[in-house]
């Protein structure tokens, strides 16, 4: 089992970047793949970006593909977010995510752990 607590949201001006992190506790939390979704009110929530404990395979959405980057430290159970070039479009509450290591790991139906999520607010 695999708990998951996101830092790092906040406001931010148009054009600025934050970088989200996403504490992992848990015995075989080595095992998992690790995943960013997003969700912006009235919408669904979708991917924006997974990474592989295992393999170093890194999937990002097309939406923030060359802006955003995923990344890991397996040293401090700590997977990141680095969000560069933000526009209003990206404000959402983004979560943190794990499962077993798939090869579908842009649908959430894949995870089986989640966070709480972090709140993202980007001014115009």
């Amino acid at each position: 089992q695999v708990q998951l607590v996101e830092s790092g949201g906040g406001l931010v001006q148009a054009g600025g970047s934050l970088r989200l992190s996403c504490a992992a506790s848990g015995r075989t939390f080595s095992s998992y793949a690790m995943g960013w979704f997003r969700q912006a009110p009235g919408k669904e929530r979708e991917f924006v970006a997974a990474i592989s404990w295992s393999g170093g395979s890194t999937y990002h959405a097309d939406s923030v593909k060359g802006r955003f980057t995923i990344s890991r430290d397996n040293a401090k159970n700590t997977v990141y977010l680095q969000m560069n070039s933000l526009t209003p479009g990206d404000t959402a509450v983004y979560y943190c995510a794990a499962a077993e290591e798939s090869d579908y790991l842009r649908d959430q139906e894949e995870y089986g752990y989640w966070g709480q999520g972090t709140q993202i607010t980007v001014s115009s």
